[in-house]
């Protein structure tokens, strides 16, 4: 038996009554060969997927505790501006180096903790969408590691769902506020806010924009952050100059801890890599994480406790990740 501080969990006969014949790891593309686009699976119109059902209990699962809440990621107030500013009329002109490095300057002085900049992938694309826009600016909004690990949430104390909340709040208005920059420019840009999906899948694009490393749980890895932050988006057809994607160890680490496998408390993250649409990858089992995560309001154990998220501890560990990695390569 795994150990874990949490309890072993099993999902409720409710719950398992409103699985869908199909798998979602199936969905998912778990053991797939061939690359393909991603197919609509959770956050979207609950009607039109196979798993909507599970997401509606989830809504009214959320529900049973909005009493206790100080706030939640649907407080449309908190998220900014509720459509985007109009084209102004003139385009501006600047070289693609310019035009990002004035980006980043002010995401970064604009509640955006990291950014980052890359083309956008066919194969990001959700099955049945279309994006036009040949960039995405990725924003990363940073957590509180201390609130995220009061979780899960409970009647008793559901500070660590406030505080995902409260940083999905920000995500939105830090996104919108670059899209809006963008847009007085004269330049068409879209906002991608979370924790809806939207029409294309962000990690894949925060990888490749340098900022981090997809990590055993699923989540994206930061050598400041950890797994502590959550993203947002913008799409632009603004010309800009990519970053380069960046090892920070982080495969090297997690091949070896068993942290968030022994933490899950439905045993959902597999130890090893699996292939998914045709790439070899970490990957959580949709299947069983997503009862749990309904029944707890989010969950977030794998995050609170991956040894990159610990308040000071990334930046060091990916320093002795690389360093032990050199010594490796001098023998």
């Amino acid at each position: 038996m795994k150990a874990t501080k949490y309890r072993d969990y099993q999902p409720g006969e409710d719950q398992l009554a409103l699985f869908p014949d199909i798998s979602g790891n199936t969905v998912n593309g778990l053991g797939q060969k061939l690359r393909k686009r991603p197919t609509p699976l959770y956050w979207f119109d609950p009607d039109t997927i196979p798993h909507g059902k599970l997401q509606k209990y989830f809504y009214e699962n959320a529900g049973k505790l909005a009493h206790l809440r100080k706030e939640t990621s649907i407080d449309q107030h908190k998220r900014g501006p509720t459509t985007l500013a109009d084209l102004a009329a003139e385009k501006q002109e600047d070289t693609p180096e310019n035009w990002s490095r004035r980006i980043k300057e002010f995401a970064l002085a604009n509640e955006s903790d990291l950014i980052g900049i890359t083309r956008i992938k066919d194969e990001w694309i959700y099955e049945g969408h279309e994006v036009d826009d040949k960039w995405i600016i990725v924003v990363g909004i940073a957590m509180d590691q201390r609130e995220l690990a009061k979780g899960p949430p409970r009647e008793e104390d559901v500070s660590s769902a406030d505080e995902v909340s409260k940083q999905y709040n920000r995500a939105a208005r830090a996104s919108k506020a670059v899209a809006n920059w963008i847009r007085s420019k004269g330049w068409p840009a879209d906002a991608r806010t979370g924790p809806m999906a939207g029409d294309l899948i962000m990690i894949p694009a925060a990888i490749e924009s340098g900022m981090g490393q997809l990590g055993k749980h699923g989540s994206v890895i930061n050598d400041v952050y950890g797994a502590s932050f959550r993203l947002a988006s913008v799409t632009t057809s603004l010309p800009l100059v990519a970053d380069s994607p960046r090892d920070i160890g982080v495969d090297d680490f997690c091949s070896h801890c068993q942290v968030c496998t022994n933490t899950c408390p439905p045993d959902a993250i597999f130890p090893e890599k699996q292939l998914v649409r045709g790439e070899m990858k970490w990957y959580v089992n949709f299947d069983k994480c997503i009862p749990y995560f309904n029944d707890t309001l989010a969950c977030g154990i794998c995050i609170a406790e991956c040894p990159w998220s610990l308040p000071g501890v990334a930046p060091r560990l990916t320093q002795k990740m690389l360093r032990r990695r050199e010594k490796k390569s001098r023998l």
